[in-house]
């Protein structure tokens, strides 16, 4: 079965999908290592429709299995230290400006954070690599908080290759059903992203409350 077509099959127009063939069936390995790289980039690039259609294309001998795994996992990583490279570029002194700048924020919020990620931050990148929507996000705390490269880069490469691994793997034996790995990792994102939203109007809520407690205290 023809890549493309198959991908194309999924989505209108082909989509994400039909891109992502696209560049697997013209570059092989590289392609796919290009595709993971632009979604560690950009998120909106979803990794459970390009990883699942790459396993698909070594199932269909397009490139080898072990090509697939080795390829994703380098594009994960170059992905990852783009990022890394911006938040440290962006450092702590202008990222404590910015919060400053931010409401319903303190300073000392930032600093406890810094101290989380001083103590926690191996987990975190670690973790944070097989968890959707942060998988991309989480590199560029890791840069503002100056994590050794060697480290940052030996942690993302593990993760990612965990991550690339479970998707890649189910796409090779799901064969041209390989788009229902996207569902129910999809069902998963959106967990995860109701329970980031209901966490920061918990944390809005709590603020706003504070400030009015605050400035009832203050009125005579």
């Amino acid at each position: 079965m023809d890549l493309v077509l198959s991908a194309a099959a999924q989505e209108p127009a082909g989509g994400i999908a039909g891109w992502a063939a696209g560049l697997v069936d013209t570059l092989g390995g590289p392609g796919a290592g290009l595709a993971i790289a632009l979604e560690n980039l950009f998120p909106p690039l979803p990794s459970e429709i390009i990883l699942p259609l790459t396993g698909f294309a070594a199932s269909q001998g397009v490139l080898s299995l072990a090509s697939a795994l080795f390829w994703t996992t380098l594009g994960s990583v170059v992905g990852a230290v783009v990022l890394y490279g911006i938040g440290r570029v962006f450092g702590r002194e202008r990222m404590r400006r910015f919060w400053a700048k931010l409401p319903l924020v303190k300073v000392s919020d930032l600093e406890r954070t810094e101290q989380w990620f001083a103590r926690h931050g191996t987990k975190a990148v670690l973790l944070g690599r097989m968890v959707p929507v942060f998988r991309s996000l989480i590199s560029v705390p890791a840069g503002v908080e100056r994590m050794p490269l060697p480290t940052f880069v030996a942690l993302t490469t593990v993760g990612s290759l965990l991550w690339n691994t479970v998707l890649v793997m189910s796409g090779y034996w799901l064969g041209d059903q390989w788009d229902l790995v996207e569902t129910y990792v999809g069902v998963l994102s959106k967990v995860v992203l109701a329970l980031v939203l209901l966490a920061v109007v918990g944390y809005v809520a709590v603020r706003v409350r504070g400030r009015k407690r605050a400035q009832h205290r203050r009125t005579p």
